[in-house]
């Protein structure tokens, strides 16, 4: 597929998805959502693929909403209007939910939708001069369809702050918030996200989708019966399977497990 607003290269067992409007500081439109939908659906479904870097060219992450596309959405009705967040919320949705573990590659500044795109990985690895901000406050709008995201990796209590005053906040405080994983110098951004990669890598990678996935199902749970059965549940269906099989006999027979050959 050619892409107007994005790079996708696969290397090996990892893609890379780059936001590339570099000159409008990566601001998203109706074809770059469009686009990393298609992407992140394509690369769920490639079983070569093991882990994807969200990354961005230029000196911002993602600077939000294109305001050519926020003029013309002025102008649209009520019916257009929630077309068109669906179609943000299905992009959102598509990273959050990619099989895959995805590291977001914060190479700048990230405002509003671009704090949605970066709470949807699981994976935060930003420079330490990065800002943030969940600007749409200043504009007269709420970051409705990044929340969920967003408050999942802020906090509740955090999100109740920097939704309502828009102020702009560090990497430090992105770090100490957990928004970011690791805060690193520009210059050790591409080998930090390399070696998280290649680390990702190296274990199962049906172990790897399933993990990602027990987070997902089970953050906010209520610790019920109902949970514990199911935690059993599927551990014991991973103990049976043909991964889980050769990952416990590799160790035992202390060789490499068949999926790093």
């Amino acid at each position: 597929m050619q892409y107007e607003t994005l790079k996708v290269e696969v290397a090996g067992a990892i893609a890379t998805v780059t936001l590339n409007r570099p000159d409008v500081r990566n601001a998203f439109n109706e074809t770059m959502i469009a686009e990393l939908t298609a992407a992140f659906t394509m690369l769920d479904a490639r079983d070569d693929v093991r882990a994807v870097v969200l990354a961005a060219n230029g000196k911002a992450f993602c600077a939000g909403a294109d305001l050519n596309w926020m003029k013309k959405m002025a102008g649209y009705s009520d019916d257009e209007n929630r077309a068109d967040a669906m179609r943000l919320a299905g992009m959102l949705s598509a990273v959050y939910r990619c099989n895959k573990p995805v590291i977001a590659r914060v190479n700048g500044d990230a405002y509003a939708g671009g704090m949605g795109l970066i709470a949807a990985c699981d994976i935060v690895v930003a420079v330490d001069s990065a800002r943030f901000c969940l600007s749409e406050a200043r504009l007269g709008l709420i970051p409705a369809t990044i929340a969920p995201y967003v408050i999942r990796a802020l906090g509740e209590q955090a999100s109740r702050r920097y939704f309502v005053t828009a102020e702009a906040f560090d990497c430090a405080s992105a770090l100490r918030l957990g928004l970011v994983s690791e805060a690193v110098s520009a210059e050790q951004l591409d080998a930090t996200v390399a070696q998280l990669a290649q680390t990702l890598c190296a274990n199962g990678p049906q172990a790897v989708r399933a993990c990602k996935r027990l987070v997902q199902d089970i953050a906010g749970r209520e610790l019920s019966d109902a949970l514990i059965e199911d935690t059993a549940a599927r551990i014991a269906k991973t103990r049976a399977g043909a991964e889980g099989r050769e990952g416990v006999a590799s160790f035992l027979e202390k060789r490499a497990p068949g999926w790093r050959n």
